[in-house]
């Protein structure tokens, strides 16, 4: 008989091995048996049974016996194993194919549908592009992430990826919030990489996530819909926005230095970001987000602001951080 297919493996699952399992059993089925026979219920179970060679005919008895079911095996599943390693092979055969139009079209300036933006919506569409441009790094990946949990369920894939690049000399530079130095994950995430050339720094404010990869493609969130990221190829728009993160990461702090100057300037600039947040008017929402971290973790800060000018009230401290002038740059820790 051929190969069976699908269908073939159902009527095999079912009434197929439940009709094999009552013929072992009782030690055989008579032939001329009518469930069996054309027309009978069990008619497509039996031939089937018998194509595959599981019964045969007890000439003597005049009776179907059933036989060992790793004879059986053999003969059906080696050439499906057969198919599908040469379909495995098939395919990578058509992917590298495509690899090579695919690094082709991307780097064509404005081949994208739409010119040089392309809309990506859905998480599963954003992280596939996400990792396959950066598959395609030469020179350098430019990664900004706001929050702390390390790019979501995308995380294993994005290592290894990040992984991979690192070995073949890429540089890959990526920006946190000073919150992030308190995310279990990340901090996995660094000490995995940063041995192989990984360099993560944290800053105290809040900005938008961003990729840049090679200074030629970079991809921003929409700021309408989380589910919506834009991927631009223009020059000019890629080179803006990655200066804008070099800016950024100039003054932003090493993820790894444990320095007491370092972690004083953290503590510091958290500080006075909350500071600015409260005299500027900001909802505790609002403030936790701009600093990265919990509404509660907010919480903790303003209230060691009130201990700390003796406050009572969130009105008394904003009072009194306005009647001392505090400003924005409260206190501007150096570079470093």
């Amino acid at each position: 008989m051929g190969t069976p297919d699908a269908e073939g493996r159902a009527l095999f699952g079912t009434a197929g091995t439940q009709l094999y399992e009552e013929i072992l059993a009782s030690g055989g089925l008579v032939a001329g048996e009518p469930r069996i026979v054309v027309g009978g219920e069990l008619h497509d179970a039996f031939e089937q049974l018998r194509e595959l060679g599981l019964v045969h005919l007890d000439p003597e008895k005049d009776t179907w016996v059933a036989e060992d079911p790793s004879l059986a095996h053999t003969r059906v599943v080696a050439p499906l194993t057969q198919q599908g390693a040469e379909l495995l092979q098939e395919s990578l055969r058509w992917t590298e194919s495509f690899a090579t139009l695919t690094q082709a079209w991307r780097k064509a300036p404005g081949a994208a549908e739409g010119g040089p933006f392309r809309y990506l919506r859905g998480g599963a569409d954003i992280g596939n592009y996400v990792l396959s441009v950066a598959e395609d790094a030469e020179d350098e990946v430019l990664t900004a992430q706001p929050q702390s949990d390390h790019r979501g369920e995308y995380t294993e894939d994005a290592t290894r990826t990040e992984r991979r690049l690192l070995e073949r000399g890429v540089r890959i530079l990526t920006l946190y919030q000073h919150s992030a130095r308190r995310s279990t994950a990340t901090r996995a995430y660094v000490a995995e990489l940063s041995p192989i050339g990984a360099e993560v720094r944290t800053q105290d404010e809040f900005f938008n996530r961003m990729i840049v990869v090679d200074r030629r493609v970079a991809i921003i969130p929409s700021t309408h819909d989380i589910g919506t990221a834009l991927a631009v190829q223009e020059p000019t728009i890629v080179g803006y926005l990655a200066d804008v993160f070099m800016r950024s990461w100039e003054r932003a702090r090493p993820f790894t230095s444990q320095e007491a100057s370092v972690v004083k300037h953290i503590a510091d600039e958290q500080r006075a970001m909350t500071m600015r947040m409260l005299i500027e008017g900001h909802s505790d929402p609002v403030s936790a987000k701009r600093l990265g971290v919990s509404p509660r973790t907010y919480a903790g800060y303003v209230a060691d602001l009130k201990d700390e000018f003796d406050a009572e009230t969130r009105f008394q401290l904003g009072y009194s951080l306005g009647r001392l002038g505090v400003q924005a740059e409260v206190d501007s820790p150096e570079q470093p």
